[in-house]
């Protein structure tokens, strides 16, 4: 039975250590009782007969608790927290482990005040923290190819950046990873978002409105959107940023002061993690088990749930370095980090080493 406690944030409490007595034995001797009067020489037991002292149990150590922030509502493409979790992963590396799948815009913050001891967080949300004072560290990938795109109907005439010019493009908004890939596509072509026309959703149905037409393309995720009109019977295009500048991704984030007092626990945390990727990669069926049993509505569409698993695991890996899973790439890091700061996103200058630290990799 996994060991993690879905319980809220505001309800965590510290795991005391149990401190358990060692028992204290001993045979006939001058702090036992004393001979009963009468009582011949020859019975009383010589060093040969000596009942052995019963030795103390030995302590069972107690599992570091760490809360673990998925930023998200519980999905498939958190599948390897959860084979982990299941597999036991995290108990046997002496960690108890709490996983908090929810929409949190302030998880950043959260983990810079230690409220939350990792978590997933965008690599560009992580920049323009850490230059605001922001105490985080990025200490692992986990999408080694930047997820957010631009989709667009095959039919619409859009094939290359350059295409845009003039276009209605829908997105959540003028913030975050989406917005920042959709300035990278425009300044490729030489565009800006002054050349396009720009839609906003804050419902997130930039998706939705693609579909009918309301817009000529709309910004999405890899491994969820694509999908979700190549089932509705919608060809598309997919435009991506990985070979313009490769920017960060997803990876797993915790705040400085976390990383110094709870370094071993966040190490073992992230090679059990990393090993449960490394399974779902050559078995995706574990990690579909593994999430319906966290989600199990999301069984009623197993197929569905397989080409976002599968997609999901294609964004894992850095085609560009074809490094291995959790590895940093520091060049990216440094590419994305001088066009973040063309865009004026950057207020304070940062370094690479104030941004990611690999002590956490196995």
């Amino acid at each position: 039975m996994s060991t993690s406690k879905r319980r809220s944030l505001a309800g965590l409490a510290l795991l005391v250590p149990l401190l358990v007595a060692a028992g204290c034995g001993g045979s006939g001797g001058t702090g036992g009782s004393p001979t009963p009067a009468g009582t011949p020489v020859a019975s009383l037991p010589g060093p040969e007969s000596a009942v052995p002292a019963t030795e103390a149990p030995t302590p069972t150590p107690a599992l570091v608790p760490l809360t673990v922030g998925l930023g998200y509502i519980p999905s498939v493409q958190f599948a390897q927290f959860y084979l982990a979790d299941q597999a036991g992963y995290y108990t046997d590396a002496g960690l108890d482990v709490t996983l908090q799948n929810k929409i949190d815009p302030d998880l950043i913050t959260l983990l810079g005040q230690g409220a939350v001891d990792i978590g997933s967080g965008d690599g560009t949300s992580v920049i323009p923290a850490v230059s605001q004072g922001i105490p985080v560290v990025y200490t692992s990938t986990l999408y080694g190819q930047f997820p957010s795109v631009l989709i667009a109907k095959a039919d619409a005439g859009i094939a290359t950046p350059a295409d845009l010019r003039g276009k209605r493009i829908g997105i959540p908004g003028r913030y975050g990873s989406s917005w920042i890939m959709l300035q990278a596509l425009l300044g490729s072509a030489s565009l800006t978002p002054d050349d396009v026309t720009i839609v906003e959703f804050p419902d997130y149905g930039q998706a939705a409105a693609l579909q009918q037409g309301a817009v000529d393309a709309a910004t999405g995720f890899a491994n969820n959107e694509p999908i979700q009109l190549q089932n509705a019977g919608i060809a598309t295009v997919v435009l991506t940023v990985d070979s313009i500048v490769p920017l960060p991704g997803p990876g797993l984030v915790t705040g400085t002061a976390t990383l110094a007092a709870k370094g071993d626990a966040l190490a073992a945390f992230t090679a059990a993690t990393l090993r449960a990727m490394g399974e779902i990669a050559a078995d995706p069926q574990k990690g579909l088990d593994a999430t319906f049993a966290v989600v199990p509505d999301l069984a009623q569409d197993q197929a569905l749930q397989l080409q976002i698993l599968e997609a999901t695991i294609a964004q894992w890996k850095n085609t560009r370095t074809g490094t291995s899973f959790g590895t940093i790439d520091r060049d990216g890091w440094q590419q994305s980090l001088d066009f973040m700061s063309s865009l004026g996103l950057v207020p304070n200058p940062v370094t690479i080493d104030q941004l990611v630290n690999e002590s956490l990799l196995p």
